[in-house]
């Protein structure tokens, strides 16, 4: 099996850390729910703040007494982070984890900046420490790529992974090719400049990276805070922060990123929250038509889970997966699809545009095409800080944010996604209300006959 290929499995199986559909239900009843007592003895959006930044602080401190002596900086931020036990990652989770759940203003934090003026380019720095040599030997077989982190064209960051990062590579996989090497080696670096308190409050990061398949814009990475800490993509863990460099700033992670699968791949690859949706893609023939990325560029799914099907019920789904329903499932998930636009949590990639958007803080609203003739989603952004809460028709919420992927972008939805209805010549958009299999079949049925698969 080739490496490109084994890498891209690695990264997938635990890329989208998704909850079980126990997890879903509970997030189902308690949105219907006054705060109970737990929650109400979580800390405040500013405690959490105060908390955040006092890490960042604190280790920034530690780091730049470190950098006084004689020891190699980067080699001394790795070295903090094992010997601390990696407690800024242990204090970010604890602070940080379930700030959405009472965050309600905006969340700034400053960037924090080197306590010592730096004298070597990032390039230079991974060249000259102990721990990155792996790294530095890759970079160093691309002279543009050494020339580009040696440059003074923009402040960079660099995601570097440790040495200990390219054990991971499966030993029997065949060495990959040399393309194939530089685009993983520039998905760890981004143009752009993001210390530890940006990243923080971040949830996209633009890379050098560029592919025509997502739009006209750079793949992106993800960051999260979840049960491992601060993480990359969801898999690779920031192990040290802030080490900067006369170019930018480099984040030592303990897993290599690789450039995601498409679309389609990453449904087929997690059975356990995507099966229903994969049956239903494969009955109808979206799911080829998904995965062909001549005849469109780039796109976003918003992809409901398999709990999100069970909530329709099992006449409904009788129905839909009947040979009957399929042209209503068909349309049904047609509405499921956007083309050509690419909606991240907080970037917005057109196909047609010459620049790609960043959502801005506050509220932000977009109407977006789908596959279904001349019907769009009305998407609602609401980004206060690293907190965002996305809706789709005012009611259907976005549970898991940004699944990256080669082709585009996955938003795993709460419910699925009802076409509304026309009343008095305004569109009725359907809330959760109980619904028959009589009242589906007369808010698809205009679309049935009509339904194309033409991205």
């Amino acid at each position: 099996m080739k490496l490109t290929y084994v890498l891209p499995l690695v990264a997938v199986s635990t890329a989208l850390v998704l909850p079980d559909e126990q997890v879903f239900n509970q997030i189902a009843i308690d949105s219907h729910k006054s705060a109970d007592s737990a929650w109400e003895k979580l800390p405040s959006k500013h405690q959490v703040v105060d908390k955040l930044e006092e890490s960042l602080d604190k280790a920034g401190q530690s780091l730049g007494k470190l950098s006084k002596c004689s020891k190699h900086v980067l080699d001394s931020a790795i070295d903090y982070a094992v010997e601390t036990g990696n407690d800024l990652s242990k204090k970010v989770h604890q602070t940080g984890f379930a700030a959405g759940s009472w965050a309600n203003s905006a969340v700034n934090i400053e960037d924090h900046h080197p306590h010592l003026k730096p004298n070597q380019t990032i390039y230079e720095l991974i060249a000259s420490s102990k721990y990155t040599t792996k790294l530095a030997a890759a970079i160093g077989e691309y002279p543009d790529l050494v020339a580009l982190l040696n440059g003074t064209l923009a402040n960079y960051t660099l995601f570097a992974p440790v040495d200990s990062a390219f054990e991971k590579i499966p030993k029997d996989a065949p060495k990959p090719s040399k393309e194939t090497l530089k685009k993983v080696l520039m998905y760890h670096v981004s143009p752009e400049f993001y210390p530890a308190g940006k990243v923080l409050v971040t949830h996209t990061v633009p890379t050098a990276l560029t592919v025509d398949t997502v739009g006209i814009g750079p793949q992106r990475l993800s960051t999260n805070i979840g049960l491992r800490g601060l993480t990359v993509n969801f898999y690779s863990r920031i192990i040290a922060i802030d080490i900067f460099g006369t170019n930018g700033v480099i984040h030592g992670i303990d897993s290599l990123l690789v450039p995601p699968p498409k679309v389609a791949d990453i449904i087929t690859l997690l059975p356990g929250e995507f099966s229903t949706l994969e049956l239903g893609l494969t009955k109808t023939g979206l799911l080829p038509t998904i995965n062909d990325t001549s005849n469109h560029y780039g796109g976003t799914l918003f992809a409901p889970s398999n709990f999100a099907f069970q909530k329709l019920g099992p006449r409904i789904n009788a129905f839909l997966f009947s040979s009957y329903g399929l042209k209503y499932l068909k349309a049904l998930l047609e509405y499921h699809v956007v083309a050509n636009q690419t909606l991240y949590s907080d970037a917005y990639y057109a196909a047609e545009e010459v620049d790609q958007k960043d959502i801005p803080k506050g509220i932000f609203h977009i109407d977006l095409a789908t596959l279904l003739k001349d019907k769009s989603l009305a998407v609602d952004v609401f980004r206060y800080g690293r907190y965002i809460n996305i809706k789709i028709n005012a009611f259907s919420t976005v549970t898991i944010e940004d699944g990256i992927a080669a082709d585009g972008v996955i938003q795993v939805v709460s419910d699925v996604i009802v076409p509304p209805k026309p009343i008095d010549r305004m569109d009725t958009y359907w809330q959760g209300e109980d619904l028959t299999v009589d009242d589906l079949k007369e808010r698809l049925e205009p679309f049935v006959q009509d339904t194309n698969v033409e991205l």
